[in-house]
């Protein structure tokens, strides 16, 4: 990588190494720990003023990376020196040094390859000829400790040529290492023999193992790092598409062909001259990305986490643009980057591939399938769909969307060649294309197909076919959306969803989604639901709301694709409401008949009803890791189960009557108490606890407020783990009295959870029993019996007031760092139309811990009473929902005292403190 460090510009304003070394001489005395203290001093100064050098370098051109990184390698590989110089010279001189007393100085790994960031480890390797002498022994000591006291980090190795030799053939990452090793100073004869004996005796006849095995390391990396080149907080190094996969495939070709760099991998032919391009701005792009990184957190880090992402857009001169903010225009580029990166990689294996055909089985791809009857003019090479010829696509386009469509009919891969026509020839999809009858009926059979649709589409999608040929998914394509709700990027986040809903059809999610899989074998109109899940969220990005914009889209694809004009108008209703379900069954009270009607109201069928139920679970799943749990579950499936009955008997509440009655005898029949004892239970609880409780919590519910009664205690607690919810189920029993639920809530807080629903209902003898559902930090249930008695006293020491519970959560921290880089303003909705009993309040907020506290003691403090509270996080944001009355049961009205509730709860949700009750 010489010519790399030759190619940089003013390398003296970086370090001028003669100045420095003449005032190293010029030292004075003898004693060995006042040298390298002065030393020491001298060489720091150097390193601080080499590195602002650079760093105003990168400031002035924010995207030159390859310069920055390289300018880091020349300032370290002259301090290097430097020291080197000093500790043999001066520390340790040596007059007669014997053959073995010959030390080299080697550069290895990312800093033998020339490229280094800010913080990045400098990994060196000391050489000597056969077993270490006393002299190397110091030499070597006592510079490793002159490098830490400048603090750099040091990785280092010292052996002989013997022991490099074994080591590099026994260890893969060692041999990695070697590969790059690249001459530093000291003895560059040894040099020379370390970097022949390395070539012609690890090296030669192992290039197919090394190749397999790295491409097994580099599988493995990114099955732990997400397995995605679109997770939405990338790690840039070690990450799909990241730094480490551009280093791979220049291991792989130097290992292969012996080339000392990466435009020599053009002579190879494994890289075109275009290639060799892409291959050079995508590592000044990431380099760029890296250096700044590393000055902005002032450590190592490769993690584009959100609270960096902004500033790192801001630095790297990006502007805001309609509808898509700056730090949104940057991401994209990375990802675009990153994509960039997965091309080369299948186009440089299929050269791999190529080379070693001769010599066996190719690289770690599906097994070869028996050649289809009809190909229809494509050609078939060892096991995989390719093109008889380069100008196959230019003579009739639509063989792009064909060649994928034969891939899903017949189930094969495509070949990397043919993949690498398919990028270049992309640029011919046009209208006349987008309008081709043939084209449209290829591209639905791969969007509906019934084999493996979400692997085909993401091919099309790499291939850059998928936004071509529907323009509008090609605005999305790489673009993220800032925040910690979404895992992926768009275009990611369609084709797992459509890849999820495919599954669920198959019936391999029948366990985690049984509602769902029964629906599809009913569903009347599949064509229009895969349909539907492609468009719903292709609007996102263009500044007004994607649910309506997005149907607009619809209205006009649809016909295109083939699509009737029944099934045209169903998806775009589907688009423009694919957020509806959701909202209901999250942020509203699923008891309270009103909100079952205005659902139903605007469903109207219960095709539309089954549909939207699938299409919300996919696009809820495919959010990322973890969104999914059996509570959301659970409240969809209520949703579904209330709407259906309405759909089915009409606009009457003609079964809740029938509804209230079931359950009272199922858990007249669980509980087995004689017919006296359960009436008068009975005749405690209102209608409306009846409807909104499930059988199995009012079990629980009626024993624990018999024991409660029957030991005469006025305030009783029981936690159970729950896992078909999800959560831990927590009953108070409890004379029912005003600011009971902030109390409650403040309490779990300290006990480590979060409220996720509660329901509050009060007898009609005056006592409230309050069922909550909780979760631990990570969104599982309380689930161990010492932290659920841990909750339970820490509520009862709360309500029992002997615990100063305002206090102790003052106490506690509160800020999250990840949310805090999100701006959300807080906005309060009050409606007084969504139920007909209660006065329904909605806060949008940033999540924070101990938020439900602070909003419910603003509610107390506004002498409202909470009858229930629905909470939604997504990610950095927090939907809380209560339906509240004033003391006296009626709703909240008078436009002062709206006004005044709305002006607490805004200071709630932003963080102030409140006037103590």
């Amino acid at each position: 990588m010489a010519v790399r460090l030759e190619s940089l510009s003013n390398r003296r304003a970086i370090i001028d190494r003669r100045d420095i070394a003449g005032r190293l001489d010029e030292i004075e005395g003898k004693d060995t720990a006042a040298l390298r203290r002065e030393a020491t001093a001298i060489l720091k100064a150097a390193l601080e003023h080499g590195r602002a050098e650079i760093a105003a370098r990168l400031a002035a051109a924010p995207t030159r990376g390859t310069d920055a990184a390289t300018g880091y390698a020349f300032l370290t590989d002259q301090i290097l020196r430097l020291v080197f110089d000093f500790t043999t010279g001066r520390l340790y001189p040596l007059n007669n040094p014997t053959a073995g007393e010959r030390l080299t100085l080697m550069a290895v790994g990312g800093y033998g390859r020339a490229e280094m960031a800010l913080h990045s480890d400098v990994d060196i390797a000391f050489l000597t000829p056969w077993k270490q002498t006393g002299w190397a022994e110091q030499v070597i000591e006592s510079m490793l400790y002159l490098l830490w006291d400048l603090g750099l980090k040091v990785g280092h190795s010292s052996r002989s040529l013997d022991d490099m030799v074994r080591m590099a053939k026994s260890d893969l990452t060692i041999r990695t290492a070697m590969l790059e090793g690249r001459f530093v100073w000291g003895d560059e004869a040894l040099y020379d023999e370390a970097s022949a004996r390395f070539d012609r005796e690890v090296v030669a006849g192992t290039a197919r193992a090394f190749v397999a095995e790295k491409l097994a390391e580099r599988d493995e990396r990114h099955r732990r790092m997400g397995d995605s080149r679109y997770v939405v907080e990338p790690n840039l190094k070690e990450g799909k598409g990241g730094l480490r996969d551009l280093h791979t495939l220049f291991w792989i070709g130097k290992y292969v062909n012996r080339v000392r760099s990466v435009p020599e991998l053009v002579d190879t032919g494994l890289l075109t001259p275009d290639e060799l391009r892409q291959f050079q701005k995508a590592e000044n792009f990431l380099w760029a990305v890296r250096c700044h990184l590393h000055i902005l957190t002032n450590r190592a880090e490769d993690r584009l986490t959100f609270d960096v992402q902004p500033d790192i857009a801001r630095r790297m001169r990006y502007a805001d643009r309609p509808g898509r903010s700056a730090v949104e225009r940057f991401m994209q580029h990375y990802f675009l980057t990153a994509k960039r990166v997965g091309d080369l990689t299948g186009v440089f294996l299929a050269h791999l591939d190529e080379e070693f055909a001769a010599r066996g089985r190719r690289f770690a791809l599906p097994r070869l399938r028996r050649k289809p009857r009809k190909l229809e003019g494509f050609a078939f090479d060892r096991g995989r769909l390719t093109t008889p010829h380069d100008d196959f696509f230019v003579q009739d386009p639509v063989r792009l969307l064909q060649m994928f469509a034969l891939a899903d009919k017949y189930e094969l891969e495509i070949h990397p060649v043919a993949m690498r026509q398919a990028g270049r020839d992309a640029r011919l999809i046009d209208n006349r294309v987008r309008r081709d009858p043939r084209a449209n009926a290829y591209f639905l059979d791969v969007l509906t197909s019934r084999r493996n649709p979400e692997t085909v589409l993401r091919w099309m999608n790499e291939a850059g076919v998928f936004g071509r040929f529907v323009p509008d998914f090609g605005r999305v394509v790489a673009q993220m959306q800032f925040d910690m709700y979404h895992h992926f990027t768009v275009d990611e986040h369609t084709i797992r969803a459509i890849g999820l809903l495919s599954a669920i059809e198959k019936g391999e999610l029948d366990e985690d989604h049984p509602l769902a899989s029964l629906i599809m074998r009913q569903l009347v109109s599949r064509r229009a639901l895969y349909v539907a899940v492609l468009l719903h969220d292709i609007a996102k990005g263009r500044g007004g709301d994607h649910s309506e914009l997005g149907a607009e889209v619809a209205l006009k694809l649809c016909p295109r694709l083939g699509l009737t004009a029944a099934e045209t108008e169903l998806v775009a209703w589907l688009v423009r409401w694919h957020l509806l379900m959701s909202a209901t069954a999250f942020k509203r009270d699923l008891a309270d008949f009103k909100t079952i009607l205005d659902f139903v109201e605007a469903v109207q069928s219960p095709e539309r009803l089954r549909l939207l139920l699938v299409l919300t679970v996919v696009d809820i799943r495919a959010v990322g890791p973890g969104v999914w749990n059996s509570w959301k579950r659970q409240l969809l499936s209520d949703l579904y189960e209330a709407a259906e009955e309405v759909l089915r008997l009409g606009h009457k509440q003609r079964g809740r009557k029938e509804r209230v009655e079931a359950k009272q005898a199922a858990v007249r029949d669980r509980l087995g108490w004689p017919a006296d004892r359960f009436d008068a239970m009975v005749k405690r609880l209102p209608e409306a606890y009846w409807v909104a409780e499930g059988v199995d919590v009012i079990e629980r519910n009626m024993r624990l407020i018999h024991d409660a009664d029957a030991g005469d205690r006025p305030l009783s607690i029981g936690a159970v783990a729950d896992p078909e919810r999800g959560a831990t189920l927590v009953t108070i029993y409890a004379a029912d009295h005003p600011g009971l639920f902030y109390r409650i809530a403040g309490a779990i807080h300290l006990a480590g959870g979060s409220i996720i629903d509660a329901r509050i209902h009060t007898t009609r003898d005056g006592m409230a029993v309050d069922n909550i559902l909780v979760q631990d930090p990570f969104g599982r249930p309380f689930d161990e019996e010492d932290r659920l008695r841990r909750l339970e006293s820490m509520i009862d020491d709360a309500l029992a007031n002997r615990s100063r519970i305002a206090d102790r959560l003052a106490a506690k921290p509160l800020p999250r760092a990840r949310a805090e880089a999100f701006p959300i303003e807080p906005v309060v909705l009050i409606d007084n139309r969504a139920s007909n009993r209660y006065t329904v309040v909605e806060i949008n907020a940033r999540d924070r811990p101990a938020l439900l506290n602070a909003l419910a003691h603003a509610l107390f403090q506004s002498k409202v009473t909470i009858h229930s509270a629905h909470i939604a996080t997504y990610g950095e944001r927090a939907v809380d929902v209560f339906y509240v009355t004033d003391l006296t049961g009626d709703k909240v009205t008078g436009a002062t005292r709206l006004k005044a509730l709305e002006r607490r709860l805004l200071e709630a949700a932003g963080g102030e403190v409140l006037e103590p009750a």
